[in-house]
């Protein structure tokens, strides 16, 4: 046993070492060495402990950290020390067990705002928003000057899709520090996605005054501009995030990965601005590997790749265009557009509206209405350098060009026209409804359904593979009520230990008794109880044919049952042409045949397919249950079950006559400088001039 000075003395050594600077490795080694002695000669001090928890932490060595700790506490437990113990399970993404800790640290001392805001952040990152929100409050209560509090407050009201009260908790952090760049940078990107532009940037212009070398704000700064069609300012900022190389062996930033591809993707835009829509196609100009890396969210690794041309100086910016100097007819229109989109929103937590995508569906909306009715009087229409009969494809396309133009940021491609090697390997759309404790808000209201449709694919597996046991199976299954309770029935059979997956069927309308493969469900657990809950369609190519087969035939059927409609207009008539619409839509919704925005694209096509046999969607997508579109109909059982579900909340009623002189879409916004001028002017007017179709 040596004298008691010498542990105090070490101790001391030690503890100076960790303070001189832990950024330096030898000091931090020199640290662990003496404070390891010290344990070794008295091992029940728990500031030992706790001290070298301290310099394990910072160099990534959290496991013994944690041990450090818990050794600690069972010396003696303190406020601090499960404070500083959660807050490590926090970092290596436990929030349950972060959770536990920080609740026990309350308990022990409960004026602590800092461990009250990351109770908040557990709840925060496991999806529970309510939750969150209530502890927020609470650490403001202990600490009215809390600007992260604030921030986070605002952040988890953006999330739930409230626009109004996260503005507000933004202010107040900005009110008390006018110069946090990470409320700057989460209120610009708030204001990007509610479709606010002009005000974002304001945003993120004020962040780079501050923290020029800031990689978000710079890349939005450059997104905000090149979709409002600045393309000068635009490109200036995307060239900068391209400058900005990771060191080797640093990660890429998702800016960094995205920003070529923006760049690409701008000037192809810019080059196009007043070159007639009916005349080119996205699909078909980009390069197939360029398409096909940017919607998979690849870095930007393209052999042979041909950059497109730099911005050629004749082609002026776009500029902004006063709402009133639109002729009143076309004022109409994009009011009638901003209402039309307003009936799109999901009102489901997790739905943040965005103005500029309602208009430009609107739009979508109006011209998808415009050319039906064309069609069904026998007109033709002109896509992609050719004057045609409109096939179904060149309806959704009306609305992927409006879709693409409200953000360019994201890739909204057809699958089916990438390279046929990309399209071989299968593309996932992967959505992750459990990942560990991360629960996706916005599925929560389908994983009943899912759950259920879940027991019942077990009970016809164990049926076929393990009659004997069917009854226990049954049994163990009346007793799920969560996803997570499934995990013990998967071990009663080998091959499902370790998770399974279980594929929605869709039953063909074309060749009854046929069935499709609809989407995937992947339940997989590890030992901890953390588990993987997903969902995703395989697009290959194979599958996309049986869909289109289906989905060309359903057409061809509407078409022909248009043309008598526009003749007489009978209920049994339109009440048939309504289903066809629906069905077609269905097989839409199942195929996913689009890298993004599938949802709302169709939804903006079923809307305007019914105005046009004279029906109107008067109900909004409901509250809750039945809102996402795509979700009814991936897991609807068939197409009737989907047309009679849809339905019932749409609400549908006789058109009004003055649709009919709306002007034309296509013809009043012939270009995309014209379609992006008209998504940037101001339309609060609106509200005043009642003019909206009643």
């Amino acid at each position: 046993q040596e004298e008691p000075e010498l542990v105090s003395a070490i101790y001391g050594r030690g503890i100076a070492y960790g303070k001189k600077g832990l950024h330096d490795m030898k000091n931090a080694e020199l640290a662990l060495f003496e404070l390891s002695r010290v344990i070794s000669l008295e091992p029940d001090h728990p500031e030992v402990f706790e001290q070298r928890a301290e310099i394990l932490s910072p160099l990534g060595r959290i496991s013994e950290a944690l041990s450090d700790l818990t050794k600690a506490i069972q010396l003696q437990p303190s406020a601090r020390l499960f404070r500083h113990r959660g807050t490590l399970h926090f970092i290596s993404e436990d929030y349950a067990t972060a959770h536990e800790d920080f609740q026990r640290s309350l308990e022990l001392n409960k004026n602590q705002p800092i461990a009250m805001l990351y109770k908040g952040l557990t709840f925060f990152h496991r999806g529970l928003l309510k939750e969150a929100i209530e502890s927020f409050k609470e650490a403001l209560k202990q600490k009215a000057d809390f600007i992260d509090a604030y921030k986070s407050l605002g952040q988890a009201y953006r999330e739930l899709g409230n626009f109004d009260a996260a503005t507000e908790n933004f202010q107040k952090a900005l009110l008390l520090n006018q110069n946090h760049v990470q409320t700057l940078q989460l209120k610009g990107m708030m204001l990007y996605h509610h479709g606010s532009l002009d005000e974002a940037l304001k945003n993120f212009k004020r962040c780079l005054q501050l923290e020029p070398y800031n990689e978000v704000c710079q890349y939005m700064k450059g997104l905000s501009h090149v979709a409002m069609g600045q393309f000068y300012e635009g490109i200036k900022a995307q060239t900068k995030v391209m400058l900005n190389d990771p060191l080797p062996g640093q990660k890429a930033s998702p800016e960094y990965l995205k920003v070529k591809y923006l760049r690409e993707y701008s000037r192809y835009l810019h080059a196009h601005l007043d070159t007639p829509l009916t005349e080119y196609n996205i699909d078909i100009d980009l390069p197939g590997n360029f398409k096909d890396h940017w919607a998979k969210n690849l870095p930007f690794l393209i052999e042979n790749y041909e950059e497109q041309p730099g911005l050629q100086p004749h082609i002026k910016d776009v500029l902004f265009q006063s709402f009133e100097s639109y002729k009143p007819d076309v004022q109409e229109l994009i009011c009638v557009a901003d209402h039309l989109g307003s009936m799109m929103q999901y009102e489901t937590p997790g739905f943040l509206p965005n103005k500029r995508i309602h208009r430009a569906m609107g739009l979508a909306t109006l011209e998808v209405m415009q050319a039906v009715q064309r069609t069904w009087a026998n007109s033709k229409v002109r896509m992609n350098g050719k004057t045609r009969v409109m096939q179904w494809r060149d309806m959704f396309d009306i609305a992927v060009k409006w879709r693409r133009i409200a953000d360019p940021d994201q890739p909204v491609l057809w699958l089916d026209q990438m390279p046929a090697r990309s399209l071989s390997r299968g593309f996932n759309n992967h959505i992750n409804l459990i990942r560990g404790q991360v629960i996706n808000m916005r599925y929560l209201e389908y994983f009943e359904k899912i759950l259920h449709f879940i027991k019942d694919r077990i009970l016809v597996y164990h049926g076929a593979n393990n009659p004997k046991g069917l009854l226990e199976v049954r049994e163990a299954l009346e007793k799920v009520h969560k996803v997570e309770d499934l995990l013990p029935i998967m071990k009663f059979n080998s091959k499902t230990r370790d998770g399974f997956t279980v594929n929605t069927k869709v039953p063909s309308l074309k060749d009854q008794g046929k069935e499709y493969d609809g989407f995937t469900i992947t339940i997989t657990g590890d030992k901890v109880g953390n588990i993987l809950f997903s969902v995703e369609t395989q697009t290959t190519e194979e599958r996309t044919q049986l869909y289109h087969a289906e989905i060309d035939a359903l057409y061809k059927d509407l078409t022909a049952k248009g043309k008598i409609l526009i003749l007489s207009a009978e209920m049994g008539e339109v009440d048939a042409v309504c289903n066809l619409i629906l069905s077609l839509v269905y097989y839409f919704y199942n195929l996913m045949p689009l890298s993004r925005g599938s949802s709302v694209i169709a939804y903006s096509v079923i809307m305007g397919a019914l105005m046009a046999s004279g029906k109107e969607v008067s109900g909004k997508i409901p509250k809750g249950k039945a809102s996402l579109v795509d979700f009814e109909a991936m897991t609807a059982p068939g197409s009737e079950a989907f047309s009679k579900i849809a339905r019932g909340w749409m609400n549908l009623k006789s058109i009004s006559p003055s649709y009919k002189t709306l002007p034309s879409v296509s013809e009043t916004f012939p270009t995309l400088r014209t379609m992006i001028e008209v998504l940037n002017t101001d339309s609060s007017h609106c509200l005043k001039k009642t003019i909206v179709v009643v």
